[in-house]
């Protein structure tokens, strides 16, 4: 479907361009950007929420994929030279060459397709964030910010919980958008805690804890972490091998993956995990 730029949305990026001003509206007011602000757009599209920042802060910083959509943003933003444009994959790019004396607000309407691993690559740069406001499908808002025992409850969830206080904040109906996606969409408030509140001793090992508890999620935990772990490892820090992988906290995978790190030997402690 194109539009008055003449730029068909294209499936392959995810796009689906937001057009409804009342939620342009709403988006801004959540966001209350400021003038001297570090501001990142991730995806500005045709620009609807990245007009409004402007209008506001003329600094703002715009990674986008579509080389298509360069000259677009361009001719319609002539007006503020000092909006610097990125064409970048969002996830392969470097966030923390952005940082200059302020860490960064960072926005994004998240093409579906690519949304849990962006926000993965983001959190890795949470030491130079300040928050992040997101548009997602409403069913990854609900796995971001999902309690042990929720059916949304898993990976996403924890590692996004071990940086950042996660606060959904509104959704949004398929009709705000053009064309119009077959799900419902929610902006997400994620702020990077200023001390993580259950630090671990191995963030790798946490990671592969998590990845390989959730890989069998039915299972009991016995099961789930027989590869890494004892029953008797489990109940030496107090935790029930009879429970599933959803009722643990963050603070009980912290442990599971402490006590790991502390029975390896100091040589190797991190190196085999793989990274996400």
């Amino acid at each position: 479907m194109s539009n008055k730029h003449g730029h068909q949305a294209r499936k392959r990026f995810g796009q689906n361009f937001l057009h409804d001003p009342g939620v342009i509206e709403r988006i801004i007011r959540a966001i209350n950007p400021k003038p001297d602000d570090a501001l990142v757009e991730i995806g500005p599209g045709l620009g609807a929420l990245t007009e409004e920042m402007l209008g506001v802060n003329p600094n703002l910083q715009v990674v986008e994929l579509d080389r298509d959509l360069i000259p677009v943003l361009r001719t319609k933003f002539f007006n503020y030279p000092n909006l610097r444009i990125h064409q970048a994959d969002a996830l392969k790019f470097d966030f923390g060459e952005l940082v200059d004396e302020k860490p960064l607000r960072i926005i994004g309407n998240l093409p579906y397709n690519i949304s849990t691993p962006l926000i993965f690559h983001l959190l890795g740069h949470s030491g130079v964030v300040q928050d992040m406001h997101f548009m997602l499908q409403k069913e990854v808002v609900q796995r971001l910010a999902a309690v042990p025992g929720d059916n949304n409850y898993g990976r996403l969830g924890i590692m996004a919980q071990y940086f950042c206080r996660v606060q959904p904040l509104f959704e949004v109906s398929p009709g705000a958008f053009r064309p119009a996606p077959k799900v419902d969409s929610a902006i997400v408030r994620l702020v990077p805690h200023k001390v993580l509140p259950h630090p671990a001793k191995d963030y790798k090992l946490l990671q592969a804890v998590v990845r390989t508890a959730f890989s069998a999620r039915r299972k009991t935990l016995r099961k789930a972490l027989a590869g890494l772990v004892t029953v008797e490892q489990l109940n030496s820090i107090g935790i029930n091998d009879g429970l599933r992988p959803e009722n643990l906290g963050l603070a009980e995978y912290v442990a599971i993956a402490d006590l790991l790190a502390d029975s390896k030997p100091e040589s190797h402690r991190g190196d085999e995990v793989s990274h996400d």
